[in-house]
């Protein structure tokens, strides 16, 4: 047993030497020049920044929708990529955003119609999926929607 593990002691000694020498000798200067590059650039993100990251409707008539365009620019050091925008709720609508990618200060919009459900005050968030440093950024529409003469459903959808 003993000669078991010495054998493959030294079987394990010799392997992990002769590893050690080939492999800095595979080290190629080209790639480590392209590795610290990547590296670099991996640390410049796109900045999203909005106009308004916030837009209030006013008082709205109930069942009435409305629309409001969210302007945005790429402050950033890289081309920004938003790839998804949706809202915290199935009655406010994001549409029209460019799925390509925006140069670092070029500007683009997105629109955000809501349909004028729910009662009184209300607040939705839409949440803007992109490729920079948080992953996630976003931004609110509130109305103050008055009630419908015609129903007594006030649900605060």
């Amino acid at each position: 047993m003993k000669k078991l593990i010495l054998g493959l002691g030294a079987l394990c000694l010799i392997a992990f030497t002769s590893c050690k020498d080939n492999a800095a000798k595979k080290v190629d200067e080209k790639n480590v020049a392209v590795a610290a590059e990547r590296d670099a650039n991996s640390s410049k993100f796109p900045i999203l920044q909005f106009e308004e990251t916030e837009h209030d409707f006013g008082e709205i008539e109930a069942r009435k929708p409305v629309e409001t365009v969210f302007n945005y620019k790429n402050v950033g050091d890289a081309p920004l990529v938003i790839t998804d925008i949706k809202s915290s709720c199935g009655c406010t609508v994001p549409k029209d955003w460019s799925r390509e990618p925006l140069a670092p200060g070029e500007s683009g919009k997105f629109t955000v119609r809501y349909n004028g459900s729910g009662a009184n005050k209300i607040t939705k968030t839409i949440t803007v999926t992109a490729n920079t440093e948080k992953g996630k950024e976003v931004v609110k529409i509130m109305a103050f929607v008055k009630p419908d003469p015609n129903t007594t459903n006030t649900t605060g959808h």
